[in-house]
């Protein structure tokens, strides 16, 4: 895998993503649980056939476009991004002092986001290492940058995150990561119950600026837009009413480009010990 990565970083980001598309309509078809679970995802959201393969190239390109990020110097992968929408957010985040908490979902190259910010002020973001140790030193090497900092998700990391943000700092995690038992609840995630967690909800308390960021992926390799701007209503109420409000903005990103989500990710699987709810709706 570091060798496959290590001669992608060198290919130009056109041919990575072409390469990419060819990957993951592969992986679609040979693969049939990875395929019933983009489908039943999609067609859960609303979506109709015609997204099954798009969803499929653009998770390949997704996947392969790592080692243009990973493998690569900051200013080499952030001169990656071809736009930036919003960052007057961002800048009037930084001027308030309060900290700022970023919420990526898993829609379009959701690496590049804090990787960009961390060339303009620190950032911690929240990480879960993968189980094979060599894919995990690999990509702790890449992440790792001056001012991008890395917090495990367990207790320590979301003291590092708090603290972060007490600084006036920013920090970013995916909210649409399905969390352990005892670390969400079952809220509405496009008309079904999905196992949401809660720490970005408990977060967004703290007084912190809150901003959605994701990653778009342009076309024929002319690398990325990146998109910046706080939920379209403020976050309000407990806990559990802001992390459903997180979901349905959530919701609202992807029904922009909806073929750049990562639909083969289960993000209704029930972890040991969640009981989902015996009927349809939020809990």
């Amino acid at each position: 895998m570091v060798f496959l990565f290590r001669l992608l970083s060198h290919l130009p980001l056109v041919w990575v993503h072409r390469l990419g598309g060819l990957a993951g309509e592969l992986v679609y078809w040979a693969s049939p649980r990875y395929r019933r679970n983009l489908q039943a995802n999609l067609a859960q959201a609303g979506f109709s056939a015609a997204w099954y393969l798009p969803a499929a190239r653009e998770a390949g390109k997704q996947s392969l476009e790592l080692a243009r990020i990973w493998m690569r110097s900051l200013e080499e992968s952030n001169a990656q991004v071809a736009e930036v929408m919003g960052w007057e957010h961002v800048q009037s985040a930084q001027a308030r002092g309060k900290g700022i908490l970023f919420l990526t979902p898993h829609l379009g190259c959701f690496e590049i986001t804090a990787q960009y910010y961390s060339a303009f002020g620190p950032i911690t973001v929240l990480y879960r290492p993968p189980r094979q140790v060599s894919l995990q030193q690999m990509i702790l090497a890449g992440r790792k940058r001056s001012q991008l900092h890395l917090a495990p998700a367990d207790l320590s990391g979301v003291r590092a995150l708090i603290k972060a943000l007490k600084k006036g700092e920013a920090v970013g995690m995916l909210p649409d990561q399905a969390p352990k038992v005892g670390e969400g609840a079952w809220l509405d995630f496009f008309g079904r119950p999905a196992y949401t967690m809660t720490l970005a909800a408990r977060l967004s308390e703290t007084g912190a600026t809150v901003l959605m960021a994701w990653g778009e992926r342009l076309p024929k390799g002319r690398g990325f837009r990146l998109h910046f701007h706080p939920p379209g209503q403020a976050l309000e109420g407990d806990t559990l009413a802001r992390a459903e409000q997180i979901n349905h903005e959530i919701e609202a990103l992807i029904r922009q480009c909806p073929a750049q989500y990562l639909w083969g990710y289960n993000r209704y699987k029930r972890p040991a010990g969640a009981e989902p709810p015996s009927r349809t709706g939020s809990t």
